[in-house]
């Protein structure tokens, strides 16, 4: 069965939003391979319709690397209650959201490698609530933001159970963590 990975930045202090700002001087190689490694075991991206619609707006301009051209030939499936330019960036397919569940449930038992998630929100609350949430990558940069969109919301009540952590040269912590529902 595939997994469902959901694999999100976030500052030391819990502030997930523009990452570009704060994550690029912490790539170093070995983090780098790590990344790589991770999404080439993945075959789609799911992702709420915001982070689509902001993703959509560069990626398809993005390749002539492995990475890049990786991520752009993956389907993405968008989960979304209202239109959205699935020509934006292909291959998409759209979820209706009133469907999530049901629609994850079956593509986690389709053959394939995992699915990966950009980002922790709803998305990945409603997952989790399901049942249908593998693992969380937790990315923990060397930053103090002091303010921001956190890590989690009210609504992200689960027990987790730490799987693995991976330290880079650059300072930068990933720790995997499993949802146990409890």
């Amino acid at each position: 069965m595939r997994k469902v990975i959901a694999s999100t930045y976030t500052t030391l202090d819990g502030f997930i939003d523009d990452p570009h700002l704060w994550s690029m001087q912490h790539n170093s190689q070995d983090a780098m391979a790590y990344a790589f490694a991770m999404t080439t075991g993945c075959d789609a991206l799911l992702l709420g319709r915001v982070t689509y619609e902001g993703m959509a707006q560069a990626w398809p301009n993005m390749g002539g690397n492995p990475y890049a051209d990786h991520v752009n030939a993956m389907t993405k499936y968008v989960v979304a209650s209202r239109p959205v330019d699935t020509g934006a960036w292909d291959p998409t397919v759209v979820i209706p959201g009133d469907d999530l569940a049901a629609q994850v449930a079956k593509l986690k038992e389709e053959d394939g490698k995992d699915i990966l998630i950009w980002g922790n929100g709803r998305l990945t609350d409603d997952l989790a609530r399901h049942g249908l949430l593998d693992e969380y990558k937790v990315w923990i940069y060397p930053v103090l933001k002091g303010e921001g969109e956190p890590l989690f919301r009210p609504g992200s009540v689960t027990g987790v159970e730490l799987a693995d952590s991976t330290a880079f040269d650059s300072g930068v912590v990933v720790l995997t963590y499993r949802p146990t529902g409890v």
